[in-house]
């Protein structure tokens, strides 16, 4: 097999070496073709697959990934869902993502490598840009994201899909063709079809250049900062880019809030999104936290009452067993 090395991103080949990496796998041009790319480079991975069941073709793929996953002795999860068409692409990233975490709590998995690459980056960019976003929402791929318990790896970020379908065919590999993906009544498609795809043809270096210099941009806009947690409760310090951390944090959690979403968490002092999550605020901090609908006694909702702790993250508290005055300095009353 001719090897193309140099198109892996090497601080996430060091982030992958000796680790144990689970590989979001679909057999389409991206993920087949990183998955030979990650064994030319001798680093361990084992394969997660999902079937929504939409196309015909999806069993085959399915099966190609088992077919793969036996011959080069890998281990490999396989589910299948049922999903509703209505806003089918939000459904099916939550969907994903539920199962890939799932598996790496279970496993012990410390990375799951994903084949995001140059055109999802510039298709990601222009979608963003068009629906009016700052920078830090423009760039919606990092290629070392750390999550809660493990960590995102995307060694793809800088090699255009072209790249990849030369690679899979110079060493004669195997692949599908999604034909869904270019279905022009989905706005994605649109974007790739008409927009990303012709603009990574003329322009690769070019955008690759400039995604890079904003990413580094992004870096120096949202600079590191201290966050407190207590299980899945992160509090942190009131700023003038909260939102951006806010939706930040949300998609760690796997979930993509939407423009009406962010406007109501900038308009109230608390709210529940997508029935899962809480935002609270007070002057000083922001707290983030699963939704609980657990009982509370009377006496701890009276302790939480005298701290000043936000209505909505009580239930939380009482549900893992943090104890309120854990938070007394963040909810004291000069800053309620």
């Amino acid at each position: 097999m001719q090897p193309f090395s140099n198109l892996l991103n090497p601080k996430a080949l060091a982030q992958l070496q000796g680790a144990k990496n689970l590989l979001a796998f679909s057999g389409g041009v991206d993920s087949s073709a990183l998955f030979f790319l990650l064994l030319d480079q001798d680093i361990p991975f084992d394969l997660a697959i999902v079937d929504y069941g939409k196309r015909a073709q999806s069993k085959a793929e399915v099966a190609y990934a088992h077919t793969l996953a036996d011959r080069y002795q890998k281990a490999i999860y396989h589910k299948a869902v049922d999903l509703d068409d209505r806003n089918f692409e939000q459904s099916a990233r939550e969907a994903r993502y539920t199962f890939f975490e799932e598996i790496i709590r279970h496993e012990g998995y410390h990375n799951l490598i994903t084949a995001h690459q140059l055109n999802d980056r510039l298709e990601w960019f222009l979608m963003q840009l068009s629906k009016g976003a700052g920078l830090v929402e423009l760039l919606g791929f990092d290629a070392i994201e750390v999550r809660r318990a493990y960590r995102i790896v995307r060694p793809l970020l800088d090699v255009a899909k072209s790249e990849l379908q030369a690679y899979l065919h110079i060493n004669k590999i195997d692949y599908f063709i999604d034909e869904s993906n270019r279905d022009p009544r989905f706005t994605r498609n649109r974007f790739r079809l008409e927009c990303s795809d012709p603009l990574i043809k003329a322009h690769k270096e070019g955008i690759k250049r400039s995604l890079n210099y904003l990413q580094k941009d992004k870096q120096s806009l949202l600079p590191p900062i201290e966050i407190t947690q207590y299980h899945d409760l992160l509090i942190l310090p009131r700023h003038d880019q909260e939102m951006r951390r806010i939706d930040k944090i949300f998609k760690k959690r796997g979930y993509l809030l939407s423009s009406a979403q962010k406007r109501e968490i900038e308009k109230v002092e608390e709210i529940v999104i997508a029935d899962r999550f809480v935002v609270s605020k007070n002057r000083s901090y922001l707290f983030v936290s699963p939704k609980s609908t657990v009982t509370m006694p009377k006496h701890f909702k009276e302790q939480c009452r005298v701290l000043n702790i936000p209505k909505k993250i009580r239930p939380y508290l009482y549900e893992v067993a943090i104890d309120p005055s854990r938070l007394q300095s963040y909810c004291t009353s000069s800053n309620a």
